[in-house]
């Protein structure tokens, strides 16, 4: 009773001497500040990473085929770079949207992000935290001392990767206090119950939107030794439920593609985790069979050096392993989703609005750039519906019907301002010179293809309009003579669309060698007006007025349309 009484006062006495070493205030700062440089890190990392790879990225993106390992594949690839399996997401669905893909092939896509995310934890498990200074040191010599933009963009990827070292040691030196902290203890032993394990790393995930620092925090946590293999796989695995809190609420008042595409990354995640929790144990035993292992090391130390690595492995064993069990089901995926979301009917006024543009792109401006260029298409489709109407208006056409070409214009003005706004926000980024002069070239084009809408809604359709208040009927022969010029200005527009949409060099090359053709058209358009001009005809001057006015506007969509084509062409260097 002497010696336990005893006990119990120096069992408190260096309880409460703990507590009073612990200062909350400086290891909050630490472990905050930690994670903030850990995550600026990453972003910066990431950054560099786009720009150096960003054409590549729109190549690869561009191969994509029905092959659904090519496409996990490249989900991985795009994911590993960009650093954010809710943009690969996105990039999906804007490819389904455009018919370049189907729901099938686009599953195998979303299932290689899941193996992308994965480099985040491969990064942060490497123990090169003592070369952190060099790696900033370095990074940011070649960043501000050279002039070359690709090794800036390197320079500014090593500073990146010396921060989330960095991070990593300042989270690691703040955390080591908490050792001896047996509340703390408790609280990550409870963590060896899986359940809890992926409960907590969820909500941590959901709420933060980042797997990263989820990711992160755990690897630091495991190199302390607070945590052990199995609780760390558990939470490794929550934070992959956790993640697809971002792809859903991207996927809030979307089509219903975006919709459908969350919904299979969520399915995917967590049918992974449902088939592998009762595997915890077994999956800790291989990876620690595997990775390197410290035997010289004993208790917490051990620990703190083998099981970052550890949880690393693990992490990318489960999401490829789920991905090689589950892509040979994406057909059956696709189907059941779009069965549990079926299709709608929209009304007609709420697909007046840009089909591809998506903010969560705009952090990746040569994957948004693309998106600017799927647009214009868009918007191309509505101004061609208006090309399509104008002349059968202009010649036999009544004032209302007129004027509803004149109303289709505003649906081409809401396109372009939300086309422009979405430039003006990747103006706002870190833009390369190349990206720089491509956002400049389709500001261009885009302007162009909106003065064609306009020329049609304010010049040709009051022509149509004079028509019909000086009352005259404009000829046979002169129909003919207007409507195969028109024919031929609207090939060299269409023609013109595809190639700034696509790229496409021998489009636009198609475009400016039809400019011999046209101006012969419409010189000898022009003859012919001459000659009916002495045709003694009731209404001759005002339908000579009225037909010449044609004709200059038809040569003025040719002029747009010539414009967009040489944008394409001085985009690889060609002069017109």
């Amino acid at each position: 009773m002497t010696i336990l009484g005893s006990l119990i006062p120096v069992a408190a006495f260096a309880a409460t001497d703990i507590k009073q070493s612990i200062d909350w205030g400086v290891m909050a700062m630490s472990l905050f500040g930690g994670l903030a440089l850990f995550l600026y890190g990453m972003e910066k990392m990431a950054d560099a990473l786009k720009a150096v790879a960003g054409n590549r990225m729109k190549n690869i993106l561009a191969r994509l085929t029905s092959n659904r390992i090519m496409g996990a594949a490249t989900g991985a690839f795009i994911t590993a770079i960009i650093q954010s399996s809710s943009v690969t997401t996105v990039l999906v669905v804007g490819f389904i949207s455009a018919g370049l893909m189907t729901m099938a092939q686009s599953v195998g896509v979303i299932m290689g992000a899941n193996i992308g995310t994965t480099i985040t934890a491969q990064i942060v498990a490497f123990k090169v935290t003592k070369l952190a200074l060099l790696m900033i040191g370095v990074g940011f010599g070649m960043l501000f001392a050279s002039k070359k933009e690709r090794t800036r963009q390197y320079g500014a990827m090593i500073m990146g990767l010396g921060l989330v070292f960095f991070g990593m040691s300042v989270m690691s030196d703040a955390m080591k206090p908490l050792r001896s902290f047996q509340p703390f203890l408790d609280l990550m032993i409870s963590m060896e119950n899986p359940m809890i394990g992926i409960l907590v790393a969820a909500a941590f995930t959901g709420l933060v939107q980042s797997s990263s620092a989820t990711t992160g925090i755990v690897i630091v946590m495991a190199s302390q030794g607070f945590i052990s293999l199995p609780a760390g796989i558990a939470l490794a695995f929550g934070a992959n439920i956790g993640t697809c809190v971002t792809a859903l609420l991207a996927a809030i008042g979307k089509p219903r593609e975006a919709v459908r595409a969350a919904m299979v990354h969520v399915a995917f995640n967590v049918a992974g985790v449902i088939l592998w929790i009762m595997f915890i144990p077994q999956l800790a035993e291989f990876v620690a069979w595997f990775s390197p292992s410290h035997p010289e090391l004993t208790g917490i130390e051990r620990m703190g050096a083998e099981t970052p690595r550890q949880i690393a492995n693990a992490h990318t064993i489960f999401n490829i392993a789920n991905t090689l069990i589950f892509i040979g089901f994406t057909t059956q995926i696709a189907r059941l989703v779009e069965w549990l979301i079926p299709e709608r009917a929209e009304e007609e006024a709420l697909e007046i609005r840009a089909k591809y543009l998506d903010e969560a792109l705009l952090s990746t401006p040569s994957l948004a750039l693309d998106r600017v260029r799927m647009e214009v298409l868009h918007m191309g489709e509505r101004v061609q519906a208006m090309l399509d109407k104008i002349m059968p208006a202009i010649l036999d056409g009544d004032s209302k019907s007129l004027k509803q070409i004149a109303d289709m214009d505003d649906e081409v003005d809401i396109l372009y301002a939300q086309i422009i706004d979405f430039l003006g926000n990747i103006s706002k980024e870190s833009l390369t010179e190349d990206q720089t002069e491509e956002f400049l070239r389709l500001m261009e084009a885009v302007s162009d293809l909106e003065n064609i809408g306009d020329t049609i809604e304010t010049n040709m359709v009051q022509l149509g309009l004079d028509r019909i208040r000086s009352g005259f009927t404009i000829s046979p022969v002169t129909r003919e003579v207007l409507v195969n010029l028109q024919l031929m200005i609207t090939k060299g527009y269409q023609i013109a669309i595809q190639a700034v949409s696509q790229n496409n060099l021998e489009a636009a090359r198609t475009v400016i060698a039809m400019k011999d053709q046209i101006t012969e058209s419409i010189t000898s358009a022009n003859m012919h007006q001459a000659e009916r001009l002495v045709v003694a005809e009731p209404h001759r001057i005002a339908a000579y007025t009225t037909e010449v006015d044609i004709i200059e506007m038809q040569k003025r969509i040719y002029y747009f349309s010539k414009r967009m084509a040489k944008t394409v062409l001085e985009s690889q260097g060609e002069k017109v």
